[in-house]
């Protein structure tokens, strides 16, 4: 029997790499899919597992039948099917949040259900607004804006280009000695920044597609790589929408930073902060103490809209 960590999910195969370094491809025993797993991928890659090895007609292949404890994962509603779950990695330091103005636009509604979600399973997430080379100067004001908002929450904000290398460094810094993952709409820049850290890796990138201004797929599943400055990172497929999973309406609010800080000053202590008299989250906002543009993801997210999210008239980034 052995332990190793998996280095890439394709669904129905898992590269597993064990401590002396070696790779296997793995599968998993059966039972696993009959043990009420509601998620579409029951392993994720950042798991620890145990498998063993198994002779099958000329190859040798690992089985799978344990995955250890988890300490965190990034989980969101599986896209395609809405009663089911898809843990995106685990067992993260780190996770970096890449935010592009346009070429695709991220919205505030995706970038705060990212966050909530990283909040309730204890990741640090920090946010990289990318492509800061290519913007005028009215986008780069609504970047900074942006990043003002983000950091007086309390979150890391860095503007990053992956493309010419700007603050690539403060990136490197912060991954070393980490598991650390990107994640972020497809076109964000994801691979070219793996590319940027580590040169070598040559990860397949892709132009944005003009007529629509949306990223094209260049990740097909969740891969995670060993850099040469000691860290390691999950490249992940582009995602879409992002819906929240497991979460009482009496708990979204712990999980926006500002609005946890205000809550003991409610007058009531289930307060959800939308028409109850005496909440101090509504008279902070009435102050312009706390954003609109949080809270009114708050609102969205309390209320049950999934990922058929719409951010004023516009649609969601589509892949």
């Amino acid at each position: 029997m052995m332990t190793g960590t998996v280095y890439k999910s394709t669904g129905s195969w898992y590269t597993v790499k064990n401590g002396e370094g070696d790779f296997y491809e793995c599968r998993i025993k059966g039972k696993f899919r009959i043990q009420g797993i509601k998620s579409t991928n029951p392993i994720a890659v950042g798991d620890l597992v145990r498998f063993e090895l198994e002779r099958i007609g000329d190859e040798t292949v690992g089985i799978i039948d344990h995955i250890e404890d988890r300490k965190n994962y990034i989980i969101r509603k599986s896209v395609k099917l809405s009663k089911q779950t898809h843990i995106i990695a685990a067992n993260l330091d780190l996770v970096f949040l890449m935010v592009t103005l346009n070429n695709p636009m991220t919205y505030t509604i995706f970038i705060d259900r990212f966050l909530a979600t990283a909040e309730a399973y204890d990741i640090r997430v920090v946010l990289l607004f990318n492509k800061i080379d290519s913007y005028a100067d009215d986008a780069l004001d609504e970047i900074r804006y942006l990043a003002t908002l983000y950091s007086n929450i309390g979150y890391t904000c860095i503007g990053i280009s992956a493309k010419t290398g700007k603050n690539v460094d403060q990136v490197k810094s912060l991954m070393t000695n980490k598991t650390s993952m990107f994640a972020g709409h497809s076109g964000v820049g994801k691979s070219t920044l793996i590319n940027a850290l580590e040169p070598t890796l040559k990860l397949k990138t892709a132009e944005i597609s003009n007529q629509h201004l949306q990223g094209q797929h260049t990740t097909t599943f969740a891969e995670m790589y060993d850099l040469a400055f000691g860290a390691r990172i999950i490249d992940t497929p582009g995602i879409k929408g992002f819906g929240i999973v497991d979460m009482e309406k009496t708990e979204i609010g712990d999980y926006f930073r500002e609005f946890f800080k205000l809550k003991g000053h409610c007058k009531f202590n289930d307060c959800l902060h939308i028409d109850e008299p005496g909440c101090a989250v509504k008279e902070a906002l009435d102050k312009d103490l706390v954003s609109w543009s949080r809270y009114k993801s708050y609102v969205q997210m309390v209320s049950g809209e999934d990922e058929n999210y719409r951010q004023d008239t516009h649609d969601e980034i589509k892949d």
